[in-house]
């Protein structure tokens, strides 16, 4: 309690407030006190409390789908650490699904808790516009993977992951590298695919068909039952790594060699990667550090010190984990 502080600190509770909130006519002396004091208990104050007397609430809404997914999932956990480095206490809404009035309810929601600003976290087209028009003016944003041109966003460089698998693999010897992509209406699967087929181009290659997945296992799987049919594959590029737990699972059953035969390579470098038969090259997006920026972003919104350009870009580049999965192709 903010008493027992003040008791310690031998100062007045209205003092460890004025410490709390920054309040500039405190003497050196007394903020080192009172700051001891809190460290001393383990003291932590009440967000909320403080967001009323700066008249500004501290604490970030989080708008988000798929939070079941390694992408999301690992982007809320960097905007969780990110927030309370800050100071701020977070707040997470997850729609019930994808039409216009789940979503517009989910903005609703969070900007009836008084939030100090939002990210949202919406990687596909028609979702991340009724969020927009949703929000009530004023409120600041930053979207991850959002790709309207009207506002902050922080976004993984799916397109620049999607080229160093697919270099990867020509430069091993390949002809050509076929791909399992993720759902259609998602802005980072389509911008894997175009990533993938502008490097396929830009070599000279041909691109094959796109063979659509839905991130799960099942659908790689499935994937990989197509793929054992079509003779001359020895390339796969599947657009996330549980997608090529299931290629690896569909190969093992027809018999195919991973990677003597065809080598596989994934995108997101879950924890369970290392561990798969054979163990997975992949592409590693840094997603806790999109949500970690996208907080920052906020932040500087929120204290007017955001960019001239309120419609900013921020870039996070991906690395390539080589592991055993691929291999130069066969004779």
């Amino acid at each position: 309690m903010i008493g027992d502080v003040a008791q310690l600190a031998g100062v007045s509770n209205q003092t460890v407030s004025r410490v709390l909130n920054d309040h500039p006519n405190v003497r050196s002396d007394t903020r080192d006190r009172v700051l001891d004091a809190i460290r001393q208990l383990n003291y932590r104050p009440n967000l909320m409390a403080r967001g009323l007397v700066r008249q500004r609430s501290h604490l970030i809404g989080v708008v988000s789908f798929d939070t079941v997914l390694f992408g999301p999932a690992s982007t809320l956990v960097g905007i969780g650490r990110a927030s309370r480095d800050h100071g701020y206490g977070v707040t997470i809404v997850t729609p019930e699904s994808s039409d216009r009035s789940s979503i517009a309810d989910a903005m609703a929601t969070i900007a009836g808790q008084a939030v100090a600003g939002v990210v949202m976290v919406f990687p596909s087209r028609a979702a991340s516009a009724t969020a927009l028009v949703s929000l009530p003016e004023g409120v600041p944003l930053v979207a991850v993977e959002a790709d309207e041109d009207i506002v902050t966003s922080v976004h993984i460089d799916q397109a620049a992951g999607a080229r160093m698998a697919v270099e990867h693999l020509l430069y091993l010897g390949h002809e050509t590298v076929w791909h399992v992509s993720g759902p259609r209406d998602r802005l980072d699967a389509q911008a894997r695919v175009d990533g993938w087929r502008a490097t396929l181009e830009a070599a000279g290659r041909v691109a094959p068909p796109v063979i659509a997945g839905d991130w799960s296992a099942e659908s790689g799987y499935q994937a990989g039952l197509e793929l054992a049919e079509r003779p001359g594959v020895s390339a796969v590029f599947a657009a996330n790594d549980h997608m090529a737990l299931g290629l690896l699972r569909a190969f093992h059953e027809r018999g195919i060699r991973v990677p003597e035969e065809v080598s596989v390579i994934g995108f997101d470098d879950i924890p369970e990667a290392g561990y798969f038969i054979p163990p997975l090259t992949t592409v590693r997006p840094d997603h806790e550090e999109v949500g970690r920026r996208a907080v920052a972003s906020l932040v500087s919104l929120v204290d007017g010190q955001g960019a001239a350009d309120p419609a900013a870009h921020e870039w996070v580049m991906p690395t390539l984990i080589r592991r055993t999965s691929t291999a130069t192709p066969p004779r």
